[in-house]
């Protein structure tokens, strides 16, 4: 039984903007890498029911794959409560893959966006 939603451009902002924590693996099917680190994503999502696993294949999505500027593949992409909190291109170990989901959920987003907002008055 599969544990993860195929993103495309008509269901990815239903997706992020109806979850909390939404983990995004874009891949393609040539990508060998991403071959490899699909069995530890799709195994993470059964562990973590609390979590929302999505995948954008990025061969069929090119749009999604433009917009969040993917440049190499494959690129985890973690969602908290509609905000980027992690961007990242390589495979993961299960283990760090497992601590990354551990600190996302514990984020503090009031400090997340506060952090945002000094970030963005800076540039100003």
């Amino acid at each position: 039984m599969t544990h993860t939603i195929e993103l495309t451009e008509s269901n990815f902002a239903e997706v992020v903007d109806n979850n909390d924590l939404v983990i995004v693996d874009f891949w393609a099917e040539w990508c060998g890498p991403c071959k490899n680190f699909a069995p530890i994503f799709s195994a993470a999502a059964e562990q973590h029911t609390d979590v929302v696993f999505a995948k954008v294949d990025t061969e069929s999505a090119q749009g999604l794959a433009q917009q969040f500027q993917i440049r190499s593949i494959p690129t985890l992409m973690v969602f908290k409560e509609q905000v980027v909190v992690f961007s990242q291109a390589g495979a993961l170990p299960s283990s760090t893959f497992d601590q990354l989901i551990d600190h996302a959920r514990k984020l503090d987003m009031n400090m997340v966006r506060e952090e945002i907002k000094q970030q963005a008055e800076q540039k100003a």
